[in-house]
């Protein structure tokens, strides 16, 4: 039995079925692909920008240097964290900082590190619905190509495997391609996830470290 023969010969309905595990597998990998990319860009520009930070003897030095790290969330961070400093320092001439205004600081901090969280999370819920909905959909077309087996058992009134194996095998089809677009999914959105969860860590473990320094240098 030849697997494309099988899809060629199957009923509309499961057809429809392979075709929209297809989709999903195509879109699913796309994804895939895209975000391994962009988190292992994340990881390696961190590492780069983050010895930058820690060699640089002052905060301008590090913003010219961060420029060619944009891969990066912390990156993303620091800009925002920086340009609130000088907004700071061009409001308060005496260069301090109040408590106030450390709190100000790190709202911004929060909210530039919670946009960068939205970015790497995103497309991330394509992989967990492809995960949890092509096996019931590969299901759904294995149970109607059996029906439709047991229908053509009835028109030649003979349940023989020559008879019956083919729509069998034409059914279970389906819950082979609903396997295929789901397990590659769920393995990479775990994949994925862990490795999100430790760039957030990152992220605030440097938003800490921005603050202790701004607290230093422009404490009152």
């Amino acid at each position: 039995m030849n697997i494309f023969r099988l899809i060629v010969e199957a009923s509309a309905v499961v057809q429809l079925v392979l075709l929209i595990l297809l989709v999903f597998s195509v879109f699913s990998w796309a994804i895939i692909f895209f975000k391994r990319r962009t988190i292992r860009t994340a990881f390696s520009q961190s590492d780069k920008f983050l010895k930058a930070f820690r060699k640089s003897k002052n905060l301008s030095e590090v913003n010219e240097a961060a420029r060619k790290y944009r891969g990066s969330p912390l990156v993303t961070l620091f800009q925002s964290g920086f340009k609130e400093l000088a907004h700071m320092s061009r409001s308060n001439p005496q260069n301090a900082i109040n408590s106030a205004k450390m709190e100000s600081l790190s709202r911004v901090l929060t909210k530039a590190s919670n946009a960068e969280i939205s970015r790497l999370e995103k497309m991330m819920s394509f992989l967990a619905t492809t995960g949890s909905v092509t096996p019931f959909i590969g299901l759904f077309g294995t149970v109607w190509g059996i029906m439709d087996a047991f229908q053509r058992i009835g028109i030649v009134r003979s349940a023989s495997l020559v008879t019956v194996a083919p729509g069998i095998a034409e059914a279970l089809i389906a819950t082979a391609f609903g396997l295929f677009a789901a397990i590659p999914a769920v393995i990479a959105y775990n994949y994925f996830l862990h490795r999100i969860k430790v760039l957030i860590t990152d992220m605030e473990d440097f938003s800490l470290e921005f603050l202790n320094i701004a607290e230093r240098l422009h404490g009152t």
